[in-house]
């Protein structure tokens, strides 16, 4: 298990599931040591991108295994942990120490909302069940039960609760939460925001979906944001931003995998009943990863079939 402050760019990586209900470790393999070899920081399985609402406990600890196997000690592996109950939040958080993560991200999951004393003991519990630093992960978008700023404020006391990623697009909250954590916890922004002005703010990174799709990219303006050229990196973040909006579209996996699939990664398609991306998104996201040097203008990828249809994007 490596020992270190986490910083810098973490992909959320995709999650590969065969029709046969699988994981892909092959492919899943080589993107996660394609992703090293491109400068990422650490990788994150079983975020949003790695639609851990959507997979079985089985596919989830097989996607991490195969993950740290991966990883091999060249970089931290920060795995998703969500649940609707604090016993099942905390096993999981247990077993991703045992198979040997450098970190966990928690997540909370709800069907009936639940009040700010309940969120506080889920997230408490899962960080004294390990010995391990956690992120804490809130997207108001998604969560029915989200992190507010006293719960925030309480958590940043525990001492191996250590950093946050806001998915919440709202950057005037990511500087309520510095100001109440007063350095206690450290800030991963999402794609949501513009990265750039979360690491001028105070900022240590990102956690992200495209960052699986463009690392180079992504590493690149975060070495910018570090050297503090931030003329340079609100260049390079434009065009990254007209990827975000672009899977800001369609439904993030699909777009994710979809993009991946261009680059010539067998992925293939989001988990049922999620719909795959469309050939009209399928032609955006190709442009939009040609514009960032992402993908060469005349690559063609492996025919995808669906329907009974054959296309080549």
């Amino acid at each position: 298990m490596i020992e270190t402050h986490f910083h810098g760019v973490f992909p959320y990586l995709v999650s590969p599931i065969r029709t046969t209900g699988e994981v892909d470790a092959k492919v899943l393999a080589r993107l996660s040591d394609d992703l090293i070899k491109a400068g990422v920081h650490g990788l994150t399985p079983l975020g949003s991108t790695g639609e851990f609402a959507y997979l079985t406990w089985a596919q989830r600890r097989r996607v991490v295994e195969v993950v740290v196997e991966a990883a091999n000690g060249r970089v931290p592996v920060v795995a998703g942990v969500g649940s609707t109950t604090i016993a099942d939040a905390t096993f999981q958080a247990r077993e991703f120490e045992r198979l040997g993560c450098s970190g966990i991200l928690a997540i909370m999951e709800a069907y009936f909302p639940v009040p700010d004393e309940g969120v506080f003991a889920y997230f408490k519990a899962i960080a004294e069940a390990v010995s391990l630093p956690v992120v804490l992960y809130t997207n108001p978008n998604f969560q029915r039960s989200d992190l507010s700023l006293p719960v925030i404020d309480r958590l940043s006391r525990i001492p191996n609760i250590r950093y946050i990623k806001d998915a919440s697009s709202n950057t005037g909250r990511l500087l309520s939460i510095l100001n109440r954590v007063e350095g206690r916890i450290q800030v991963f922004a999402a794609s949501a925001h513009i990265p750039v002005c979360v690491m001028m703010i105070g900022g240590v990174g990102w956690m992200a979906g495209p960052a699986c799709v463009a690392p180079r990219q992504s590493v690149e303006l975060y070495e910018l944001c570090r050297r503090g050229d931030w003329a340079t990196a609100m260049d390079r973040q434009r065009p990254l931003w007209n990827l975000n909006q672009a899977f800001a579209r369609y439904n993030l996996a699909a777009c994710i995998k979809g993009a991946l699939q261009l680059q010539g990664y067998a992925v293939g398609d989001p988990l049922p009943p999620q719909a795959p991306l469309p050939p009209e998104g399928v032609e955006e996201v190709r442009r939009a990863l040609v514009a960032i040097d992402a993908l060469q203008p005349d690559f063609t990828a492996n025919p995808i079939t669906r329907n009974g249809l054959t296309a080549r994007f």
